[in-house]
């Protein structure tokens, strides 16, 4: 696509990656045909090949308005598209650049200021957010629906980590809200690579990886957690530990980005690209090792929700199935799989109208199988569809873990 950055966007810092991401698009549209909201919509404008669109003007110099905002906003950044994409369009990076510049150029109402910088100050903090967690299901019989819906229905409390050191170790991002919404999913996580020999080193330094904050118009602060986190995995790096587990694709997609994301910082450039190639999903982990020694041969009827941060931007489609395959589950067939549920980090909260239908449609999607569980890699994607009410959601290396205990205790 011929592109003329305007004076201005070519002072950007990225106005180079984004001029050749757009000259990379040819415009075809084969995008749309796999995008959650222009399936919902209709709209050209809220597909990829609008968006795209929308951005190459706004870096032109053309006016900034408030519904190429909102166009922008109701992007899942699920990259489906970019799976489907033949000429390799980086879309989401284009878009990242596109909304900062737009974010600068239109204000937002007071109550949408109020709510993004409510869940920048809420969810990465896990000291104001357990407690209010604790508050909000104390109360949810007299809680607004919508709020109802928000809290999780069961809560399975972490089990004992091991405490022996074995000669193989990793460490793990413990993840922000993850601890309070599924606190068992780090711990079974911990117990089951024990079983194989390898430890978890805990860092407790390291928080949130940035993406919250990246993602609701405040990119700096999310770059500047990555360097926290960063210095807070350093020496245990420089020590021997061989790779960063990530329980939440959606977390682990964004460690992912690091290098990227850093490579024009000189203190953390090199830093930065040493994380992001260590930082592994837990199924990159778990499908190199001998799962034999795990002794699961689990005949339980589950379907599987591969969460776009998993297949898209990981590139990890399939991973999970395989390994639990491995294992003896049986897997039903979900229809539309590479379709996003709508979770999306904090869309579901800034986005509820859309993110409930794509939850739904999920749902139906998911439970066409009639499945025992629904398992899913991501604890957005995990939280959102069990809103729901309906089939359970767990992390699936908490249903490996059961099984194996139920292979010991029959």
């Amino acid at each position: 696509m011929q592109t003329t950055l305007s004076e201005k966007a070519q002072r950007l810092e990225r106005a180079e990656e984004a001029e050749s991401i757009l000259r990379s698009c040819v415009h075809c549209g084969f995008c749309n045909a796999t995008c959650p909201t222009y399936q919902l919509l209709g709209d050209e404008l809220d597909g990829p090949r609008g968006r795209i669109y929308l951005i190459k003007q706004v870096l032109e110099g053309n006016e900034v308005t408030a519904k190429t905002q909102q166009h922008l906003d109701r992007c899942l950044s699920c990259r489906n598209c970019e799976t489907t994409c033949p000429s390799g369009v980086n879309y989401h990076n284009l878009l990242d650049i596109g909304r900062a510049v737009v974010d600068q150029a239109v204000p937002r109402s007071t109550g949408q200021r109020m709510l993004r910088q409510g869940l920048r100050s809420l969810l990465p903090n896990p000291l104001l957010f357990k407690p209010l967690l604790k508050i909000g299901k104390s109360l949810r019989p007299v809680l607004p629906q919508t709020v109802r819906l928000k809290l999780p229905r069961h809560i399975i409390q972490a089990k004992n980590r091991p405490t022996r050191t074995l000669a193989r170790t990793m460490l793990m991002l413990e993840g922000c809200v993850q601890p309070s919404l599924s606190p068992n999913t780090n711990a079974a996580t911990a117990r089951v690579l024990d079983r194989l020999g390898i430890s978890i080193t805990p860092i407790s330094q390291a928080g949130c990886c940035g993406a919250v904050d990246y993602h609701l118009d405040a990119q700096q602060a999310g770059l500047e957690r990555a360097r926290r986190n960063i210095d807070a995995w350093w020496p245990a790096i420089e020590s021997g530990a061989e790779a960063i587990v990530q329980t939440a694709s959606g977390c682990g997609a964004f460690v992912k980005e690091y290098g990227h994301l850093l490579k024009h910082d000189p203190a953390y450039a090199q830093k930065a690209a040493r994380i992001s190639a260590m930082s592994k999903d837990l199924v990159e982990v778990l499908q190199a090792e001998p799962l034999e020694q795990l002794g699961v041969r689990s005949e339980q009827r589950l379907a599987f929700h591969c969460p776009c941060t998993l297949q898209h931007a990981l590139k990890l489609g399939g991973a999970v199935e395989s390994v639990l395959t491995r294992l003896g589950f049986h897997l039903t067939a979900v229809p539309d799989s590479h379709l996003c549920c709508g979770s999306a980090g904090t869309y579901s909260i800034t986005q509820p109208t859309l993110s409930r239908q794509l939850r739904d449609n999920k749902m139906k999607a998911l439970e066409s199988g009639s499945p025992a569980v629904i398992a899913t890699a991501n604890i957005g994607c995990q939280t959102h569809l069990d809103s729901a009410g309906r089939t359970p959601v767990r992390h699936w290396i908490e249903v490996v873990e059961d099984a194996i205990h139920s292979q010991e205790n029959p």
